[in-house]
């Protein structure tokens, strides 16, 4: 016998023997990882997938460099105002208090204010340069006044970026603006912040407290921001979590009633659960991953797995216990069995997870990282430590004389389940052959129909939806979830204003801007635009220094007097001493508005391009990505649009990459496993087989249902590979187990399925239920998840019960 089995041995002596010492070393162990704990931090939202993307890379230096009015991420706070009349002298007024008192406390670190209501102010008297004085000068004003100095204010092209779309210039009225409020957070504060959790930032501080300060205005405002998004992307999670967990602790503990049958079984199942949550979240605070909006998803999965270890190993003890053996020697079988079993599960369960760590996305590698560690956790608690607590439990039972309930396993001989359960065999004997041709047919069509399932990457993705649900709206506390208002503020904003109205495209230009062709490039690149760009004669919309400079020109003769004597072509882009030009309007009273294009040493622009209403993101992001490449320049196509599609065109190839690497890996492991094991390594393909059937349904089913490959569920094909082997493996093993006693390969096969049928029914009910309960999730991207992981596991239930005898007999008839 090789070596492996030495190892099994020991360990059987130490679960039936010594299995009190065995339970204490776990304890232990549990207590320790348990004070990782403490250490877990959150982290949300998308900007954890952008990092190191070259598109975002670009997009931070524009914010950085630039800083338009609504960049909320370069510290500032909106403030959104809604009323009848926003441009009315109270409405006006309570603006203005607003942002006054917000400006008073000095922890809010206010370096600057912008309103509509500041401009009126400032029409009405130019002299009042402060809020407080802005305040006195609207407050004396009377309504008449007021209405025309609005009139007199919307001449300023920037007055009307803070209104409503609906702003009526001629009755002075709009019903909703918005208000910027800056904030200067020192450098060292803020990278401190970004390496400690969201909760911490202290823009989201600044946010969170400014709610109470504006509420306490006679006026209906809300406080917006990226630190607002930040906390409430923060509190979904857990929301989520608190929702979830309990919801899946109540169906499991369902289930496992009819699989255990035994309040002392069931009860060391649930301990084993806690156990493995426990370890698996005390190892994340050890070495210090955050818990993400991905990472929600893998208490759910543990729990499955779990379930499904301790269904097996439960079930297969009583299946010896009810042969008459006494505790130790059922419990020596158990594990001579099952510990192989759980080796090749927990390694091709294993290898599926990791293969997420050859993604480019780091929360989808830590995820695989994570749910990679979880398993194997959850293998040494429920193939050791549930067996040794087992067998402790039952001597303890007949020490002090207990009951015992549900001894009969589940698909016994002449039981409903196991005359169900023996149709697979009955089929695989009538015609093999046929089951996997369908099967064959099965998997190709629904492969080629999975070729079409869309890919998607968005804040809408993560944000809790614009209304919750009603079922979840009446939880009692503690698991009522929170109010969250962050999709209705963006809807909002994308509705009313124009300012946010469609997508943009931002091309980031770096290098020698004096340089004669530099303004040539940008208006050639402009010229017969990609279908996508918003375009007029054959020219793309376009705001860049180059439209500073034509705007200032037609303020000042001066100034376009210098731009004429350098523009050798007239086309009205100069073309000489283009430093000369870029320093005259950099000192002129135009050098704000050219500070939103160029840097003030001149190396580098921003072109902001419109797009036209409902293009896709992956025509934008083509298009704009054409476009840059016609500049002379070192350019590069960036905006939200643009970061998102190239993430979710990463999003899609870790997909595919972690299928192939988890099939792969797979396949060499199950081949290498078998032939040390039983010397045939053709098992380690049969063990695959049902699986890509499997895959292929779950993939071709994704489409069926509108479900795309986001940042979560682009995991499930490799996941759904490994958590199906896991079926399939304990239907091989158990098979190669009884035929080595047993010459008729129908009679094998049919002890198989009655027997480990049995408990992957079981299994699968629990596990469905387990996963399928992330559908309460609060965020979308986690109920889709939900729900893929748990068609996922009925698929590989179903092609591991009827599939994998055909198979079986195919092998033993045409290559034995």
């Amino acid at each position: 016998m090789v070596d492996y089995q030495r190892v099994i041995d020991w360990l059987d002596v130490w679960i039936a023997d010594r299995s009190k010492r065995v339970i204490l070393v776990f304890l232990v162990l549990t207590v320790v990882l348990g004070t990782g704990l403490v250490r877990v931090s959150t982290e949300s939202g998308t900007s954890q997938f952008t990092e190191d993307s070259p598109a975002q890379e670009a997009f931070d230096a524009v914010n950085r460099e630039f800083t338009p009015p609504f960049a909320a991420e370069n510290g500032s706070t909106q403030l959104i105002q809604t009323g009848r009349n926003v441009l009315s002298k109270p409405e006006l007024l309570a603006m203005l208090k607003a942002q006054y008192r917000l400006e008073r406390r000095t922890e809010f670190r206010v370096s600057s204010t912008t309103s509509a209501a500041r401009i009126v102010a400032g029409t009405l008297d130019p002299n009042a340069t402060t809020l407080e004085a802005q305040i006195r000068t609207v407050r004396r004003a009377t309504p008449t006044e007021v209405e025309t100095a609005v009139r007199r204010a919307a001449k300023n092209p920037g007055f009307r970026t803070l209104l409503s779309k609906d702003f009526n210039r001629r009755s002075a009225s709009a019903s909703a603006t918005i208000g910027i409020v800056e904030h200067e957070i020192p450098r060292g504060l803020a990278q401190q912040a970004g390496a400690e959790s969201s909760g911490d930032d202290p823009l989201t501080r600044i946010q969170v407290r400014s709610e109470s300060v504006v509420g306490s205005v006679d006026s209906d405002i809300r406080v917006f921001g990226s630190g607002v998004i930040s906390s409430e992307l923060s509190n979904v999670t857990f929301d989520s979590l608190i929702i979830v967990t309990p919801a899946a602790a109540v169906l499991i503990l369902v289930f496992l009633l009819f699989a255990y049958r035994d309040p002392l079984d069931l009860l060391l199942g649930v301990v084993s659960l806690v156990m493995t949550i426990i370890w698996t979240l005390g190892f994340m605070g050890w070495i210090g991953i955050p818990f993400t909006q991905l990472l929600v998803a893998v208490p759910p999965l543990l729990l499955a797995v779990g379930i499904d270890y301790g269904i097996h190993a439960i079930n297969r003890y009583r299946e010896e216990r009810v042969t008459g053996l006494d505790i130790s020697p059922s419990m020596r079988r158990t594990t001579d069995q099952l510990l192989v079993a759980f080796f090749i599960v927990t390694g091709t369960t294993t290898l599926g997870f990791a293969s997420n760590l050859t993604s480019r996305l780091q929360p989808i590698r830590e995820f695989g990282l994570v749910a990679a560690i979880g398993i194997v956790v959850t293998a040494l608690i429920f193939g050791i430590f549930l067996p040794a607590a087992k067998v402790t439990a039952d001597r303890f039972r007949d020490r002090v004389g207990l009951p015992v309930f549900g001894l009969r396993p589940l698909g016994e001989e002449g039981s409903a389940l196991g005359r169900l359960l023996q149709g697979s065999v009955t089929l695989a004997r009538r015609g093999a052959p046929v089951v996997l041709a369908a099967a064959l047919v099965l998997t190709v069509v629904s492969g080629y129909y999975a070729t079409g399932i869309d890919t998607s990457f968005s804040n809408e993705d993560f944000l809790p939806p614009e209304q919750t649900p009603s079922y979840l709206q009446s939880l009692p506390e503690p698991f009522a979830p929170g109010t969250y208002t962050v999709t209705e503020t963006t809807n909002f904003l994308d509705e009313k204003f124009a300012a946010v109205q469609g997508d943009t495209v931002t091309i980031y230009v770096q290098g020698p801007l004096r340089e004669d062709y530099a303004l040539e490039s940008i208006q050639h690149a402009n010229r017969n635009p990609p279908k996508s760009f918003a375009q007029a004669d054959r020219r793309a919309e376009s705001e860049s220094i180059i439209t500073v400079i034509q705007n200032y020109s037609r303020q000042s003769d001066e100034f376009r007097r210098l731009v004429e004597r350098n523009d050798i072509d007239g086309d009205g882009v100069p073309d000489d001493n283009l430093g000369q030009i870029y320093d005259r309007l950099l000192s002129s009273p135009a050098r704000g508005q050219a500070l939103q294009y160029i840097t003030e040493d001149q190396r580098s622009a921003q072109v902001v391009y419109t797009m036209k209403s409902g293009a896709s993101q992956n025509a934008i992001t083509r298009d704009a990505q054409q476009v840059a490449d016609r500049y002379r320049l070192d350019a590069t196509a960036t905006g939200e649009t643009v970061v998102f599609q190239s993430i979710a065109a990463i999003i899609f190839a870790s997909a595919l990459r972690s299928l192939a690497t988890a099939l792969l890996a797979t396949a060499i492991f199950l081949a290498f496993v078998y032939r040390v094991l039983v010397g045939r390594a053709a098992f380690g393909v049969i063990n695959l087989f049902p699986i890509v059937v499997a895959v292929s349904l779950l993939a071709g089913t994704m489409r069926l249902l509108g479900i795309p490959f986001n940042a979560l569920t682009a995991t499930v094909l490799a996941i759904a590979l490994g958590l199906g082997t896991d079926y399939s493996a304990h239907v091989v093993h158990r098979f190669t187990d009884e035929f080595e006693h047993e010459t008729d390969v129908f009679a094998a096969l049919t002890r198989t399925v009655r027997g480990t049928g049995g408990a992957l029914t079981g299994s699968m009910l629990t596990t469905v239920a387990g996963t399928g309960i992330l559908v309460l999730a609060i965020t979308p991207v986690l109920g889709q998840f939900g729900l893929v992981t748990a068609l996922s596991i009925f698929y590989s239930y179903l092609t591991a019960v009827l599939l994998t005898p055909s198979v079986i007999v195919v092998w033993e008839r045409y290559f034995e």
